[in-house]
């Protein structure tokens, strides 16, 4: 059973091989087996093992690739910050639910403050943006209101 987004994984019992694992990875998702094993200084078999039961709980979500918006015909990128009508658990999840759903959408993010969520969005244009928010966020009944900022510039953090 996959774990819902709020419940405590026990990433406590992480050790420093497991959190060097992590952060190798973090750095270059692409790295071979016996390449992070020789950088985390175990056996390539241990590292496999690990690896594999990083997966299986939760710590390692996944692997992608990160590839140029513009590549994809969708150059443009915004922010846009989500209040919520209501603020019950049902409609919360729903929103969110359906805002994964939404094309552009990369990232949700469910935050403290005066807006409930942040959409990462990807757009082909600045009226694509503008359809998106009228057409999937202004006639949601559970949207109250919207703000969006464009970003201009992205650079990824190292962990």
């Amino acid at each position: 059973m996959t774990p819902a987004p709020n419940d405590v994984r026990p990433f406590s019992a992480l050790d420093d091989v497991d959190r060097a694992i992590l952060g190798k990875l973090a750095a270059d998702g692409r790295l071979p087996n016996n390449a992070l094993a020789e950088r985390v200084g175990v056996a390539p078999s241990t590292c496999l093992a690990r690896t594999r039961a990083l997966r299986e709980s939760g710590a390692i979500r996944g692997f992608h690739a990160e590839i140029d918006p513009a590549a994809l015909g969708l150059p443009l990128q915004a922010l846009v910050s989500v209040r919520l009508t209501a603020h019950e658990r049902p409609a919360v999840d729903a929103f969110r639910g359906r805002s994964v759903l939404l094309p552009g959408v990369v990232s949700v993010f469910h935050v403290a403050g005066a807006d409930d969520y942040v959409l990462h969005v990807r757009a082909a244009s600045a009226d694509a943006l503008r359809d998106f928010v009228l057409d999937h966020l202004a006639v949601d009944p559970a949207v109250q209101h919207t703000q969006t900022s464009l970003i201009f510039e992205q650079a990824r953090g190292v962990g």
